[in-house]
């Protein structure tokens, strides 16, 4: 695809692609005749014309053999462009403007082995059929059947599929319309009605396999109904699933209580209805009818005092386990995909993915008010689905584990040095929330979308006060139900309600990448008692400047607040002037990190150790932290054996010591990167990593026996099983506590410490500590080493589950020997090359590892050959793994050229036309990465991918 003069465009699809739809998509009526190796589609689409005669219509059609097209009462002929995926049907006559018409088709589509997306297998059925199922998002629909694959297709929909006896399920949108009834020797057929909520077509779902299916009742406190399935795969735990339901359960409860435009309001007569929902649900399990009346009574009172939020509009909400996707979960109105590995709990999920468990559930089942039945316009407005969506998750997510943990969670996606979106969002391929361009819809399924876009979210939400955004969204939501809604839209909404003005802050944020730094200067004026803070913000790369809210504080020597403020940033300098207040100890900035960016400001050593120990905002401590961790790794990175300061060391032990702390935050707060700001070394992976070793160790060696004091106490407080999600969330930050203490303890790598790891690996209830143990014995000289490391990889063959988080802590771990380690992982028969799963843990996790993947030789040729055989098989995958490449030219000169090779070398064997989300981005990490191209170009000769325009 070429541009203007000839040049190659960096991507296939831009906003001018997208526009008005020929016509207006009704109805469609489908019948899929389901076979192991192709699936017989017969579609009824009815459309209405506009206000001119239509003589052709183009449908998208992917990969299909199409067999016949029909018009009642139309000649029609039709063409198949099967490179361009598109069938053009001709009217004969044209029909007329304003009349409806329906156009029939019949097509047989062919289910992959690694194209996820369309009909794609999913595995086998205990001596029967392969599991067969859809995923439609962006543009899977079109893979199954002629249609218009747009955003904007909303339409109603019927469903019949006709299929094979041994299935135990066959599954569409909508309700069914009667039982699966016999229809031939050895087929039944299954009927479903979607007439009640218009869809998009990406939202469509089509499943035969077999399953486990986990039913239980939900009802909403004034009494309506309606039942909640999970499908699992065969031979799943009955008890894990029940749970799985609860926690399911509670999400749905939950958006029903805390979430809708007036959700603030009463606030306390919807915690007590929170509780009594539970009461009454417990009632009915024990079956104490009494009980069970009393609190139904009582809860329609309650809840007619209060105007409560979404409340789902279907018969049945049913979650589907897939063994096999590039997502963790997918909604598809009315049947949610989940990732069969995080779909419910079992004795190998780890605590980060019990959390994701209970993010991704009510993540998709909130789609069904935003996403499903109000819709963002095209594929460039995916974030407006996702963003509000994350925004609410992360609501749900702090009422479960607190605001602080949850909000720290947040900034550690934030600021992750290997995969963090701030430091992505200044790589090479990065892109703007609403990018210029993209080459598949997956590109824009990034931490662009699910991280910054929430916390442009969340800044309007702070702009606004959390009341006003509360109303206008409720307003959106009202205002576009069963329809589509733009970004424009979505704010006038916030601006009606608010009174503000957003575009512009809008249209820097979302159409420019990266993040602004707002440097800071304090002075204080004690005669006047005032207090100045002098600001600058920087630029975008475009020149252009960001409006975002700041908020800070001034704080005294004991945490009191002197006082606090919320400002809106829109000028590129200036001041913020507090008139009567006290000389502060130190200063709060960006308290819950407020704005999505940094803020600049190097103060007192003395300051930055008072607010980690005072400061009521538990951001503002982390942050503090983390600065006072930044300066020690730079010190030793200037001054190569330099000791770690007594008084850090300290710091790291009392912080680990404080009961208070670690039952609000978590271990997290520990968190030290291997990383620091100063340029020069940014992106030095091994030095950093030594560097953060050396911190750890030092602790290891003042702090021990405290260390050991708070590991063994915070073993023994760690309930025997599960409880509530808040007691279970209250477990978890336990763990990471006594985990923490056992990483930064193992560093010192003695006999002792071998004996306490090993302890903990054999004898650990939870998965996440079995797991931690694991990791830090590969990497320790443990004589046992080697036996634990083949026995480990032997066990988590057994489950999925386990083998995924095995496979994931092997690729991430820093041992001379990892290659060959995942040369033999990749030989076992365990190991499903072409399981989206499996790929992330192993492939994505090596790559991110970028100490051994891009620092050593023997890493970067493993990478290069995986990228060349994945590309064919997962071209998401793929780009996801490619993020390693993210600062080629601020590596150290030695790797440059090296590296730039491993990309060359991918883009040479690679065909633009047939991979070109992997070879654009692969491109475009090159275009970013100038001097080490040049390097590479002067040893090894030009890269022909960079010079040569594409087809």
């Amino acid at each position: 695809m070429t541009g203007e003069g000839g040049e190659r465009r960096l991507f296939r699809y831009y906003p001018e692609d997208f526009g008005a739809l020929p016509v207006r998509v009704v109805h469609m009526d489908l019948v899929f005749d389901v076979y192991d190796g192709h699936t017989r589609v017969v579609s009824a689409l009815t459309a209405g014309t506009l206000d001119a005669p239509l003589s052709s219509l183009s449908l998208n059609a992917r990969d299909l053999d199409i067999l016949r097209v029909e018009s009642a009462g139309r000649a029609v002929t039709h063409t198949y462009d099967r490179d361009a995926a598109t069938l053009t049907v001709a009217f004969d006559p044209a029909v007329p403007p304003r009349t409806q018409f329906t156009l029939e088709t019949e097509t047989i589509c062919r289910p992959s082995t690694h194209v996820l997306e369309g009909l794609y297998y999913d595995g086998l059925c205990p001596g029967g059929p392969p599991t067969q199922i859809t995923q439609c998002q962006q543009w899977g629909f079109q893979r199954l059947v002629p249609c218009l694959d747009d955003m904007t297709a909303k339409c109603t929909y019927t469903t019949t599929i006709v299929a094979d006896n041994g299935y135990t399920n066959t599954i569409s949108n909508g309700d069914p319309a009667g039982d699966r009834i016999p229809c031939a020797p050895g087929r039944s057929v299954q009927r479903y009605e979607n007439t009640r909520t218009p869809m998009a077509p990406y939202l469509f779902f089509l499943g035969v396999g077999c399953y486990d299916t986990h039913r239980r009742e939900f009802e909403y406190p004034d009494g309506r109904t309606f039942a909640l399935e999970l499908l699992a795969k065969t031979g799943s735990d009955a008890a894990a699933a029940e749970r799985a339901l609860d926690i399911l359960a509670d999400g749905v409860m939950w958006v029903h209580l805390f979430t809708g435009p007036e959700q603030y309001r009463d606030r306390e007569t919807r915690e007590e209805v929170w509780r009594l929902t539970r009461v009454r649900d417990e009632a009915k399990r024990s079956g104490d009818l009494e009980a069970l009346e009393e609190t139904r009574k009582t809860l329609k009172e309650l809840i007619s005092t209060i105007t409560p939020g979404y409340a789902y509009t279907g018969a049945v909400y049913r979650e589907i386990a897939m063994q096999n996707s590039d997502f963790g979960g997918m909604e598809n109105v009315g049947n949610t995909t989940i990732a069969a590995n995080r779909i419910m709990p079992g004795p190998d999920t780890t605590d980060p993915a019990f959390e994701y468990l209970i993010r991704v559930k009510i993540h998709e089942y909130y789609h069904n008010e935003n996403g499903s039945e109000v819709t963002g316009w095209s594929p460039f407005e995916i974030w407006l689905n996702e963003a509000v969506t994350v925004h609410v998750k992360n609501q749900h997510h702090a009422f479960l584990f607190g605001e602080a943990y949850s909000r720290i969670k947040t900034v550690l996606d934030l600021l992750d040095p290997a995969a963090g979106t701030l430091t992505l969002d200044r790589g090479a391929g990065s892109m703007p929330i609403e990018p210029d361009g993209f080459n598949d819809p997956n590109d824009l399924i990034t931490g662009v979308t699910y991280v910054k876009a929430p916390e442009f979210v969340r800044m309007i939400e702070t702009l606004m006060g959390r009341e006003a955004f509360a109303e206008a969204l409720g307003r959106y939501h009202d205002r576009f139900r069963h329809a589509n809604a733009s970004r424009a839209d979505w704010l006038r909404c916030m601006e009606e309600v608010s009174g503000q003005d957003f575009s512009g802050m809008a249209a820097v944020w979302l159409k420019e990448k990266e993040y602004p730094v707002l440097a800071v200067s304090p002075a204080y004026d004690p005669a006047a008692r005032r207090f100045t803070l002098a600001y600058r913000q920087s630029r975008s790369p475009g020149g252009r400047l960001r409006q975002f809210p700041f908020r800070f504080a001034l704080v005294d020597a004991r945490g009191g607040e002197i006082r606090e403020t919320t400002v809106r940033i829109a000028d590129e300098a200036g001041e913020i002037v507090l008139d009567g207040v006290d000389r502060p100890a130190f200063l709060s900035l960006n308290r819950g990190y407020s704005f999505y960016g940094k803020t600049a400001y190097r103060a007192p050593e003395d300051e930055l150790y008072l607010q980690v120990e005072r400061d009521p905002d538990i951001v503002g401590r982390f942050t503090a932290f983390l600065a006072l961790a930044d300066r020690e790794m730079l010190r030793i990175l200037e001054e190569p054996g330099a000791a770690v300061s007594d008084r850090f060391a300290d710091l790291c032990a009392a912080l680990l010591a404080d009961d208070s702390l670690m039952n609000e935050a978590g271990g997290q707060f520990l968190t030290i990167f291997p990383s620091v700001e100063d340029e020069r070394f940014a992106h030095r992976y091994r030095a950093l990593h030594d560097a953060r070793q050396a911190i750890y160790a030092a602790v290891a060696a003042r702090g021990g026996e405290t260390l050991l004091r708070i590991y063994r106490q915070a073993a023994k407080d760690t309930p025997a099983g599960p409880g509530s999600l808040e007691e279970e969330a209250a477990a978890i930050r336990n763990r990471q506590r006594k985990n923490t203490c056992l990483s930064i303890l193992a560093t010192l790598d003695t006999p002792e410490v071998h004996r306490l790891l090993l302890h903990q690996f054999r004898e650990a209830t939870a998965a996440t500590d079995r797991l931690a143990a694991f990791s830090l014995i590969l990497e320790s000289s443990a004589p046992e080493r080697q036996e634990i490391l083949e026995a480990f990889g032997a066990f988590s063959t057994t489950s999925p589950v386990a083998w995924e988080s095995f496979l994931a802590a092997v690729a991430g771990s820093d041992c001379d020997d990892l290659v060959p380690i995942l040369e033999r992982i990749e030989s076992s028969p365990a190991f499903a090359f072409e399981q989206a799963d499996q790929q992330r843990a192993l492939y994505g996790r090596f790559a991110l590892n970028r100490k051994r993947s891009l620092e050593t030789e023997e890493g970067r040729d493993y990478l290069a050959e995986v990228l060349r055989r994945l590309a064919p098989v997962n071209e998401y995958s793929t780009v996801r793994a490619l993020d390693a490449f993210a600062f080629i030219d601020k590596m150290e000169p030695r790797h440059r050229i090296p590296v730039v090779g491993v990309l060359a070398g991918l883009l040479a064997g690679l065909d633009p036309g047939a991979y070109p989300a992997v070879y654009n981005n692969a491109r475009r990490f090159l275009l970013g990465a100038p001097e080490a191209v040049r390097a590479y170009e002067e040893e090894h000769g030009a890269i022909p991918a960079l010079r040569e325009p594409g087809p």
